[in-house]
């Protein structure tokens, strides 16, 4: 049975009075919940955040990761640097890094590679644009995500393979998928993994404005095993409900 996570993105937010806060408020409620809780803070605060969470239940993620151990690679954070901070996992492709930061799908494909030998936990953002889910082509877009990352080139066991459905048209915007239309988009990357790659169990987490007030629709479906939060994530008062939903 696939265990249910749910990850906060906390972006380019939360100071350290914020972190502080937030976790003192957030208290044992990963600790009393039957879910698998990750946090993803900014790089600066990824050790106060790890010795906060410290023997909570939470795994303390890395939003991004520049695909070396270490070098001249001027403003870049590699995979020592994780390590040595104590990182189990981290997310790849969000749609931010695609769109504002221009990663091309090869630059992508290597930073899944370098997880995967570092034996991190891996969260793989995929989703598409408004203009692209009205031209009718989602399918389509999220196929090539998928195959550009992940054709020969899956090592990790399924448990730390975990794929996020993002569509770029929900996120930030409080504009919800429907439970429906986020369905059929689980349904068909489940497929993929399953028939192309053999990752029947690999968990697939919605991402989008998910919100305390629509958690339960979205998560009442069968192929949606979790959540990826950004706004809602930053107070542990909406955090904590998202959790124990």
């Amino acid at each position: 049975m696939r265990r249910t996570i749910i990850a906060a993105n906390w972006k380019m937010n939360n100071l350290t009075s914020e972190v502080i806060n937030f976790f003192a408020e957030f208290g044992d409620a990963a600790l009393n919940s039957e879910n698998e809780v990750i946090i993803a803070p900014a790089y600066p605060y990824i050790p106060l955040a790890s010795a906060l969470s410290k023997n909570k239940n939470i795994e303390i993620a890395a939003q991004d990761v520049y695909p070396k151990a270490e070098g001249a690679f001027t403003g870049m954070v590699g995979g020592k640097m994780l390590a040595d901070l104590g990182v189990k996992a981290v997310i790849i492709g969000h749609s931010e890094r695609r769109r504002i930061f221009g990663e091309p799908n090869d630059l992508i494909r290597e930073k899944v590679k370098f997880v995967q030998e570092n034996g991190l936990h891996l969260i793989f953002c995929v989703g598409e644009t408004l203009p692209e889910r009205e031209n009718g082509v989602m399918f389509d877009v999220l196929k090539e995500q998928i195959h550009s990352a992940f054709d020969d080139n899956l090592t990790l066991a399924p448990e730390k393979i975990t794929i996020a459905y993002e569509p770029v048209w929900a996120i930030g915007t409080g504009v919800t998928a429907t439970p429906e239309q986020a369905a059929e988009m689980h349904a068909f990357i489940r497929k993929i993994m399953k028939e192309k790659y053999g990752y029947e169990d690999s968990r697939i987490l919605y991402g989008g404005s998910v919100k305390p007030e629509n958690i339960q629709g979205l998560m009442a479906n069968e192929d949606i095993d979790g959540a990826l939060v950004g706004g809602a994530s930053l107070k542990a008062s909406s955090f904590m409900k998202l959790v124990n939903f």
